[in-house]
């Protein structure tokens, strides 16, 4: 290479990268420093004339040392990288945080320019908007990993040179990582991550899955044992015991010719989700890598079978009343989903594995037309129905508009409709939650938010959605009953509600002593197995009702 060249792309170099950084060093595909200017002195202890010759890792914190060649991997795939903290290590043992970014040239590829400043940022990774990402390790999250991996796996398979996925697991994760002091953890949870990424297909189609468990799209022949090694040795850098983690990898094979990128998506989420799930010492992540192309193929079987019941309006409301605490007078009814005969599976595994694979909204929307289409049959008889909504289909604008839609072609359901939000642990986005229910109350529907009480999050969701009524969990109120505390705190819970002007339900009232415990408490309404059990019949109960209860 002529020295014209080189000059004119240090040049380039120098020119550019002072605007960011305090030091600038170029290295050679084995790591040897053959340039180095800037405030060298202060973050090094040497000179730049010093430098030359020397190890680029000589310089680097040794826990640092993984996650800087990983970048430098990164590098020569992406082309750059930028913004991330490492430490130098100066001769008398002090360490320096640096923010660190590497560029490697078209015409000098086995170069790479590296350029240092002593200002501790975070991670960067530009991506298209809504994807998101771990702002310290460039990861994506759970969601947006499986949507990458399928755009991945699909545009990779139709351009002739397939791609794989593959998962990996850190068995004790979370123990190892309360181990580590806060700086420790943030140069760990980047190398860990950068490793990834450098590995992926195109640098950035890697996630963290959860619990110690990660993913990556990769071209085909990823050497997928190198990669545990890599890996593996971080996490001994950071073990004052050497012994590190035992890093467990698996390559997954999916063949995606005969699947539909929207079936594959769902498929693939539903299977990464059975990933995350995966707990114990046994737990081995070949075990699933080696069955996930049936996974697939099974979630896209129950994906088809879930859709047809759903299109096909093959499943019957059951009716469960609610009644109020003193009189017994019915205020009105649950509806739950009753899936036919032919379908033994209970309603609980089909609507946990529609919130799984993202088909929840469209069950939503078609148990709302068939509830519709029952009051508008039964007008007459003046019966007020909750309608579950899960806090996924909150989330979801189609969901919205296609609601909105219904709500506006029959106004008198305002007289009959309540709406009950389930799942809301799956809210994304309390505020636009909150424009959500705003929207349909102020059409003169009355909205209940379920679950309540079964986790501190229950009060931030309460602060911020402003509901007629909440639900008791049916958990905390039996808990409640065999804790010392249990009566106070669920009289706490329905006092906060009174002074916001919320109503009360419990649920799970199963017993003559839990009705008697949850009125003492000042709950308003009840519902349990003490009143019956779902029927398709709602006038059943009116008959069969124990008038006793509420004498």
């Amino acid at each position: 290479m002529g020295f014209s060249v080189l000059s004119s792309a240090r040049d380039k170099f120098v020119a550019f990268a002072f605007c960011w950084a305090d030091a600038l060093i170029e290295v050679d595909q084995s790591r040897r420093i053959l340039f180095a200017v800037g405030a060298t002195k202060a973050l090094t202890g040497a000179r730049p004339e010093e430098l030359i010759g020397k190890d680029l890792n000589a310089l680097i914190d040794p826990k640092d040392r993984v996650l800087t060649d990983q970048l430098l991997e990164m590098t020569a795939k992406r082309g750059r990288i930028h913004n991330v903290v490492i430490h130098f290590t100066t001769p008398d043992g002090a360490r320096h945080p640096v923010s660190f970014a590497g560029y490697v040239m078209p015409d000098l590829k086995d170069h790479h320019f590296l350029a240092f400043r002593s200002t501790v940022s975070l991670t960067e990774a530009g991506d298209e908007e809504g994807v998101e990402r771990d702002k310290e390790t460039g990861l994506l999250s759970g969601t947006s990993f499986s949507e990458k991996a399928v755009q991945q796996l699909k545009d990779s398979a139709a351009s002739g040179q397939p791609a794989e996925m593959t998962l990996v697991n850190l068995p004790g994760f979370e123990k190892f990582y309360e181990t580590l002091s806060a700086d420790e953890r943030q140069v760990f949870k980047n190398t860990v991550g950068t490793t990834l990424r450098a590995n992926s297909i195109d640098g950035n189609s890697a996630g963290e899955i959860g619990g110690g468990k990660f993913g990556v799209v990769h071209a085909a022949g990823l050497d997928v044992a190198a990669l545990e090694n890599t890996i593996a040795q971080a996490t001994k850098a950071f073990d004052p015991t050497g012994k590190g983690i035992d890093v467990q990898a698996g390559t997954v094979q999916i063949d995606t010719s005969d699947i539909s990128e929207e079936d594959l998506a769902k498929g693939l989420a539903y299977t990464i989700n059975h990933f995350k799930e995966q707990v114990g010492e046994k737990f081995n992540v070949k075990d699933i890598t080696q069955n996930m192309n049936g996974l697939v193929q099974e979630a896209v079987q129950s994906l088809n079978k879930f859709r047809g019941m759903v299109t096909g309006n093959d499943f019957q409301i059951a009716f469960h009343p609610i009644l109020q605490v003193r009189t017994g007078a019915v205020h009105h009814y649950e509806a739950l989903v009753r899936f036919n005969g032919r379908y033994e599976e209970s309603p609980y595994k089909y609507i946990t594995f529609a919130e799984e694979t993202g088909l929840i909204t469209e069950f939503d929307i078609a148990m709302m037309r068939k509830c519709i289409e029952w009051l508008r049959k039964n007008k007459a008889d003046r019966v007020s129905i909750a309608v579950n909504i899960s806090g996924r289909s909150v989330d979801s604008d189609a969901y919205g508009q296609q609601l909105h839609a219904l709500l506006d072609t029959d106004t008198w359901l305002k007289d009959f409709l309540l709406f009950e939000i389930t799942e809301s642990a799956r809210v994304a986005d309390l505020q636009r939650a909150n424009n959500f229910v705003q929207s349909v109350r102020n059409k003169g529907f009355h909205v209940c938010l379920d679950d309540f009480g079964a986790g501190a999050a229950s009060f931030q969701y309460l602060s911020v959605l402003e509901v007629d009524v909440v639900k008791l969990d049916g958990s905390a109120v039996q808990n409640a009953q065999k804790a010392p505390k249990g009566r106070a705190f669920m009289k706490a819970l329905t006092t906060l509600c009174k002074t916001m002007k919320v109503e009360t339900i419990a649920e799970m009232v199963d017993s003559k002593e839990a009705l008697e415990f949850v009125r003492d408490c000042g709950v308003d309404h009840v519902q349990g197995w003490l009143f019956g059990k779902p029927d398709p019949d709602p006038w059943s109960f009116i008959k069969k009702l124990d008038r006793r209860l509420f004498s």
